[in-house]
């Protein structure tokens, strides 16, 4: 695909398999392919490295914390599940959030929680409303850890944001679906890396290996989920689509 913008003539003109279409430069079409442009280049730059939340690095699009700020909202959950540690940035956003709701906890589980991110995380001031799980994120005593931290009735939401091959995303989704109560979600982050195969740094088997993937296999093989967009609760513009890192991502139970 080639793009050409033409800002005194305001079109952008996409040229693909020897196609040529001219834009209007100020449409929500022109719009999806310059963003689509910018995450593939935001994601050579480590653009996501450059966040923090409340003093933790996030590494994370900052519309992909909004966006699931909405959805978090909206279900309410009492206990938000994560895989994957890192710094503990979206652990304490997500703690953060539900001080702010005034309920919910944040049970986090990574396969090595290197000391100096343990410290950090435990010495903030949203650590009452964190437990961390230090272990494979599929072994049967971690995940009955994990289950053993939700209490009856309860509603839960799954973030997987750990290995992100597709078979360990596929084995993260069966591992934890049973825990996501109807109506709530099990969110398979970084999928875009199916597009980013062959981006400096990318990866050629990151083409078919990648969350998206095994999100799509995973609901194919179980009809009480469905990937489904959360609905956005405000919307002024004509723009329908997230600008994300997460495509596919959320996985939705519906019974």
């Amino acid at each position: 695909m080639k793009l050409t913008i033409d800002t005194d003539a305001k079109t952008l003109t996409c040229e693909t398999d020897g196609r040529s279409e001219v834009l209007g430069l100020y449409t929500p079409a022109a719009f999806s392919l310059i963003s689509r442009h910018w995450i593939d280049n935001g994601w050579a730059q480590k653009y996501s490295y450059t966040f923090s939340w409340m003093g933790r690095p996030v590494i994370q699009l900052p519309e992909d914390l909004i966006r699931i700020q909405e959805v978090i909202y909206a279900i309410r959950p009492d206990v938000i599940i994560e895989t994957g540690i890192a710094h503990g940035g979206s652990l304490i956003y997500y703690a953060s959030l539900c001080k702010a709701m005034g309920a919910g906890r944040v049970v986090g589980i990574d396969i090595e929680i290197r000391p100096q991110n343990r410290a950090a995380i435990e010495a903030h001031e949203m650590f009452p409303l964190i437990t961390l799980l230090e272990g494979s994120s599929t072994a049967p005593e971690i995940v009955a850890q994990a289950a053993a931290e939700i209490k009856r009735d309860e509603k839960v939401l799954v973030i997987l944001d750990s290995n992100h091959t597709r078979q360990h995303v596929l084995n993260e989704l069966e591992a934890y679906r049973e825990l996501v109560t109807p109506g709530s979600y099990l969110v398979a982050t970084d999928g875009g890396m199916k597009d980013w195969y062959d981006l400096p740094a990318g990866k050629p088997e990151w083409r078919e290996d990648n969350p998206t993937a095994a999100a799509h296999e995973f609901v194919a093989a179980h009809s009480n989920f469905v990937i489904a967009e959360p609905e956005w609760p405000f919307n002024e513009s004509e723009l329908r689509e997230r600008i994300t890192y997460w495509p596919s991502a959320f996985i939705r139970r519906i019974s």
